[in-house]
């Protein structure tokens, strides 16, 4: 299964669905963030599953366990097929999510989607975290909230790539790790120094390099929306996998 999630990070339904019509076939879904989803709501979602796509609902829900329950169960009803949570929300309001999703997706009749639980933000550093109170190193506490979420009943994390072979020996093998922050060589250069801009992602790895440290997903943007070119570019990261 292509691993490449393409984050449809623009302002407009339309823009969206040009860039959907133009990817498929090339990645293996489409991630759906804030800035799409206030832009055009639930039926963005509806929209793209009625054209047979995956959607990854990036809402981030962070909030007491029973707010964020009634949100998963919402989430469930657009036909999401991930959707992800704040691990550092805690076990309770990971516990409520993971089986909210499970109870709506019965009563639905649908597949349940996978609840994933967001450790710390790619944009983030040592630094940023001191300053928000958390001692722990990056890598430290990303492992931390790992162990947590699986603890929790989540299906797997949203981490960057760089923390994912930490992940993957904590958390086993059938535990899914999702990794934004990815950065392709530019064409021609055969150094990691060369990637492209990180632009806010302070935590970053080539698509190759991500696989191979033990990603299950891919979520990646700016490199291919923002290509000349984006069915070019998802083709050549996807060529760069095999």
């Amino acid at each position: 299964m292509n691993p490449i999630l393409v984050a449809l990070d623009v302002d407009s339904a339309a823009k969206a669905l040009a860039l959907a019509d133009t990817l498929r076939g090339t990645v293996g879904g489409y991630k759906i963030g804030k800035q799409l989803f206030t832009a055009a709501g639930p039926a963005m979602v509806h929209e793209l599953n009625s054209r047979g796509d995956r959607v990854f609902l990036d809402l981030k829900f962070h909030d007491i366990p029973n707010t964020v329950a009634g949100a998963v169960q919402s989430a469930v009803a657009t036909g999401a097929w991930m959707v992800n949570v704040h691990a550092s929300g805690g076990s309770a309001m990971m516990k409520a999510a993971a089986e909210a999703a499970t109870t709506a997706a019965a009563a639905l009749g649908r597949r349940r989607p996978l609840v994933i639980g967001v450790t710390v933000l790619t944009s983030m550093t040592d630094a940023a975290l001191a300053e928000v109170g958390v001692a722990r190193p990056v890598l430290e506490q990303v492992v931390h909230l790992a162990r947590l979420a699986k603890q929790s009943g989540l299906d797997g994390v949203v981490a960057s790539p760089q923390e994912t072979a930490a992940i993957r020996a904590a958390c086993g093998s059938d535990f899914q790790i999702v990794t934004p922050g990815i950065r392709p060589l530019r064409q021609g250069s055969g150094q990691a120094a060369d990637q492209q801009g990180k632009d806010d992602q302070a935590r970053t790895l080539t698509p190759a390099e991500a696989m191979k440290a033990g990603a299950t997903y891919l979520v990646i943007g700016r490199p291919i929306t923002g290509a000349p070119d984006p069915r070019e570019a998802a083709e050549r990261i996807a060529a760069s996998l095999s």
